[in-house]
């Protein structure tokens, strides 16, 4: 990566994106036999990576781990029983635009439908943004929701990616929120530390510290090679301005489904100052099944890396399931080995 590319803004660098399956088949010196199922996957999930996220894959490595979670595939076009567009069904939890009330005390608000990368298992990537784009026209009917009952004490700002709001948006959107005296917490769950580390500048840094509510970020990690360098000097930034950081990671086939690629990403979240907190199984999105692991894996998985870890490098394997009150958390006492 050129010397220009790594001092380029933040917002250069969103528009700067690879969408093109060609130009990463070429920049990775990949096989063109994979092209034509990677456009024909593209057309219905577009390409999207930046190309900071890219400098981290290996060059020629059809496996890499990195590259698996963003080259559009074949695989994702055929219908698979049991995976659906809206697996967690939250078109049931979606009262007015732009807010998902699925948990008592807290709800998630999606203020964009912008990501900096189109992670290929993502479960949102059926959902309908155009619906759900509140604009700030719509705060007022969210924040009216919000102080009408009593019960939400947290706001999440989920995906699209929230971080991909200008900092001014950003920060007149928490401070309408701080303005509700129920509420304590503002969560924010993104991406863009990690695939987009240059995105935690000064300006946000203010954004996120100068209100009275606690400032959460729960980054989205699936391997060690994720964080790098740059990666850890954002995340430095983002907890020494008091910002609690959490990861949440997904179980993904052939990616980081072994007991020593998860021991080596907590090992590596904990050293960046990042507590491992979700270990999600896969939801039974419609392009995805391909990423599955079974139920028994899983839980045989985590065993392995609570019996190796320290119990707070250790995450809790969940699963979420339409109309519960809460995610489920996977108990190894389930496991039955055949």
């Amino acid at each position: 990566m050129s010397a220009t590319k790594l001092k380029q803004s933040w917002q250069d660098a969103l528009t700067d994106l690879i969408t093109d399956p060609q130009e990463l088949l070429q920049v990775l010196d990949l096989d063109d036999n994979l092209l034509t199922s990677a456009r024909a996957a593209a057309a219905l999930f577009p390409l999207k990576v930046t190309r900071s996220y890219l400098a981290r894959m290996q060059k020629g490595d059809p496996n890499d781990p990195l590259l698996k979670q963003v080259l559009p595939l074949g695989l994702e076009l055929k219908t698979v029983a049991g995976y659906s567009a809206d697996p967690l069904v939250e078109a049931e939890v979606n009262p007015i635009p732009g807010l998902l009330h699925k948990y008592k005390s807290r709800i998630l608000v999606t203020l964009t439908s912008a990501c900096a990368i189109h992670c290929r298992y993502c479960f949102r990537r059926h959902f309908p943004y155009a619906e759900n784009n509140p604009g700030k026209k719509g705060w007022e009917k969210i924040a009216a929701y919000i102080e009408a009952d009593l019960n939400i004490t947290e706001v999440i700002l989920s995906g699209g990616d929230p971080l991909t709001v200008n900092d001014t948006m950003l920060q007149e959107f928490i401070a309408r929120m701080a303005d509700i005296s129920h509420v304590k917490r503002l969560r924010i769950h993104t991406r863009l530390p990690i695939v987009l580390p240059e995105r935690i500048t000064p300006a946000l840094l203010n954004a996120l510290t100068r209100t009275r509510l606690k400032i959460i970020v729960v980054v989205h990690a699936n391997h060690a090679q994720e964080i790098d360098a740059q990666v850890q000097q954002a995340l430095t930034l983002l907890r020494t301005n008091d910002v609690t950081l959490l990861n949440q990671t997904v179980l993904l086939k052939n990616i980081n489904d072994n007991v020593q690629a998860l021991i080596e990403l907590s090992e590596t979240l904990f050293a960046a100052g990042v507590l491992p907190y979700y270990l999600h199984v896969l939801d039974k999105v419609a392009g995805a099944a391909h990423f599955d692991i079974d139920l028994n894996s899983a839980m045989t998985l985590h065993k392995q890396l609570s019996d190796q870890l320290s119990g707070y490098l250790v995450p809790k394997l969940v699963c979420e399931q339409p109309g519960k009150s809460s995610k489920t958390i996977l108990s190894n006492s389930f496991l039955t080995i055949a």
